[in-house]
């Protein structure tokens, strides 16, 4: 208990040492330069659920149409059962191949 007590204490005491006197040594150098507003930097994307929308944002010049296709792109998935309705999806029973991999 002692031992994981003393290592504890050194591995806040370092991480304290980090965070209060040196925050900037584990940051990128690009962080450090002159913000430019016209361009967006290569190192800055989102994350990956966004992508998509990131995409088309910079794909379409208009901004008002760039929103309304986003938009659209949400709004289909609601109406997308009734698009597949006739379409059935089974279960491993009907379909031999699935069953013997599964």
């Amino acid at each position: 208990m002692l031992k994981d007590c003393l290592s504890l204490i050194i591995v806040l005491i370092i991480l304290g040492f980090i965070i209060f006197i040196i925050p900037d040594v584990l940051g990128h150098s690009i962080n450090f330069e002159k913000a430019n507003f016209l361009i967006t930097p290569a190192h800055i994307v989102p994350e990956w659920y966004l992508l998509f929308f990131y995409a088309v944002l910079r794909s379409v010049t208009n901004k008002l149409l760039g929103f309304l296709i986003m938009v659209f792109s949400i709004f289909i998935l609601f109406f997308l059962p009734y698009f597949l309705k006739g379409q059935l999806i089974r279960s491993g029973n009907f379909r031999p191949i699935f069953a013997i991999l599964f």
